[in-house]
């Protein structure tokens, strides 16, 4: 509506003779019934172009309205328009919704845009955080909305699984597997301590016996690495976060692309010698200092195939990258930057969104270790304790840029408190309904929905494609989310003042359609963030 607005305005302008070339006609949905549906500052915008009053600029714009979707406009305050639309048009939203039900809300803003995003590329050397479930959770939920915005979205997950830390997980899982024969060996100070590194010695104990004693390092980086990032596939999946592609470091080296990298880097005089390492000229670029490719005892640093890794992202085609990095990696964002403009990219290619702490609290203190199985609080512990629904709502209604305290009482609790519960109830709450009325239903004309609270539902309902468009273009998941609170409470105020089943058919069929549109329009953006509607609870 506002982008019709948009162009009834304009060619008001145009027969008014009024050029508004370089003028961003700015539209708002109004909050007060009074003052109309919509509301434009056109005129006031005009006045020094025009050298003339904003009520008279924009009594000339009304003159030259002529839209049957309007009911009337008025002039407010100093030149205000106000917009008062026919409600026909929210009527048809209602045969709009339930004719292309699961694709309601889909806009095509990104025209198959091809875009990569990055996101929770856990070192394969332990179990999932906090941390990472907030980054997948929004990455996850970011993508689900970029492709509903008609960009051509491919979820990466990069695995770091070359350099020292992979040589360490080797030899931690060597030690304990030696540990299972009585022969002690030692744990680098580097090394890896947890848990899962002893299941996967017991694991490879009761697959080969004691066959692997004199087995090399190799072999138990590449038996763990296997290990866990399986374990790591299938708690993702469990929190309904799957990956199109899953890019090795290890591959970005076997198949020359690092190397590749560095040799095109030499031949430039953005690189230099200093301290017997290799730097690149990163601060000439934006970034806050220098920074080292090989140090001087001739290791590459991660910076080397990090920048062969975003290179390989736009080889494949993409053009825009967005990385979801966790609050420790800020320093990365000006670096990546600098490397992808030294290669002759426009830095902007990039997009490097930074999730911040996530506290968990029950009962007003913070929790830190798990009660299951006393270590960190980890993803598998937060999905077992609230279920994935809770779990990822709470985290997509939070903008990943803010710290948050996730509240373990409140995510369980069956109250209207609880902002999950509270949309999913609504779902149910119609479904049963459905159920109980179980009739096929076809209308072409609304004519017994008058009340205001209908009013505010179905405006709610055609609200919903612009959330989209405004999600994905601010990459903003939070907006799906407290939108999908939003109209879910304005069903439940509609529902307790207005009945739906009655002895009236015709009345009871477009409450029917009414609340079967509310109810698609819930499960689609319910979806768009990776938690269930549910027809029962």
């Amino acid at each position: 509506m506002k982008e019709r607005l948009n162009q009834i305005i304009l060619n008001a302008l145009q027969k008014s003779n009024i050029d508004a070339t370089d003028i961003n006609i700015i539209i708002e949905k109004t909050k007060d019934k009074s003052h109309g549906d919509y509301a434009s500052n056109i005129a006031l915008q005009l006045t020094k172009v025009l050298k003339k009053q904003p009520q008279l600029i924009a009594q000339d714009i009304i003159d030259n309205i002529t839209d049957d979707s309007i009911e009337k406009v008025e002039i407010a305050g100093p030149g205000f328009i106000n917009f008062f639309m026919k409600k026909d048009y929210l009527f048809e939203n209602i045969n709009e919704v339930l004719k292309v039900k699961e694709n309601y809300g889909r806009v095509n803003i990104g025209n198959n845009k091809k875009i990569i995003v990055e996101y929770v590329s856990a070192n394969p050397t332990g179990f999932l955080h906090i941390g990472h479930a907030r980054g997948a959770a929004y990455g996850d939920a970011l993508s689900r909305i970029k492709s509903f915005a008609g960009y051509d979205v491919t979820r990466e997950y990069y695995i770091n699984d070359a350099g020292n830390q992979m040589y360490n997980l080797g030899v931690s899982i060597n030690a304990r597997y030696h540990e299972l024969f009585n022969l002690p060996m030692s744990i680098p100070e580097d090394g890896y301590m947890g848990r899962e590194i002893i299941d996967i010695a017991l694991a490879i104990k009761e697959e080969y016996g004691d066959t692997k004693l004199e087995a090399d390092n190799n072999f138990f980086k590449e038996y763990g690495l296997k290990k866990l990032l399986k374990k790591i596939e299938l708690d993702l999946e469990k929190f309904n976060v799957t990956f199109d592609e899953w890019t090795s470091e290890q591959y970005l080296y076997d198949s020359g692309r690092v190397l590749d990298v560095l040799n095109k880097l030499k031949k430039t005089d953005e690189t230099y010698e200093e301290d017997g390492a290799l730097w690149l000229k990163t601060q000439d670029h934006g970034d806050e200092k220098n920074r080292v490719l090989i140090k001087k005892d001739g290791l590459y640093t991660y910076y080397l195939p990090d920048i062969a890794g975003h290179l390989y992202k736009i080889e494949r085609g993409n053009e825009h990258l967005i990385d979801v990095f966790g609050a420790d990696h800020h320093g990365y964002i000006n670096r990546l930057k600098a490397a992808l403009e030294i290669f002759g990219y426009d830095r902007n290619i990039l997009d490097v969104k930074i999730g911040q702490m996530v506290r968990m609290v029950r009962g007003g203190q913070e929790v830190k270790m798990s009660k299951r199985t006393g270590n960190a609080y980890s993803l598998n512990d937060l999905v077992s304790e609230v279920g994935v629904d809770a779990a990822r709502y709470f985290f997509a209604a939070k903008s990943l840029d803010t710290q948050m305290d996730f509240d373990l009482d409140l995510a369980v609790s069956k109250t209207n408190d609880n902002p999950v519960y509270y949309v999913q109830y609504a779902y149910a709450r119609i479904s049963s309904i459905l159920k109980d009325y179980n009739k096929e239903v076809s209308i072409d004309k609304y004519h017994t929905i008058t009340s205001d609270y209908a009013f505010d539902l179905l405006s709610k309902i055609y609200q919903f494609p612009e959330v989209v468009k405004n999600a994905a273009l601010k990459e903003m998941p939070h907006i799906v989310a407290n939108y999908v609170y939003e109209l879910a409470n304005v069903f439940h105020i509609y529902y307790a003042h207005e009945r739906v089943l009655t002895d009236d058919e015709v009345y009871t069929q477009e409450r029917i359609n009414l609340i079967k549109a509310t109810a698609q329009t819930i499960k689609n953006a319910l979806t768009l963030i990776g938690v269930s509607a549910k027809e029962e609870m």
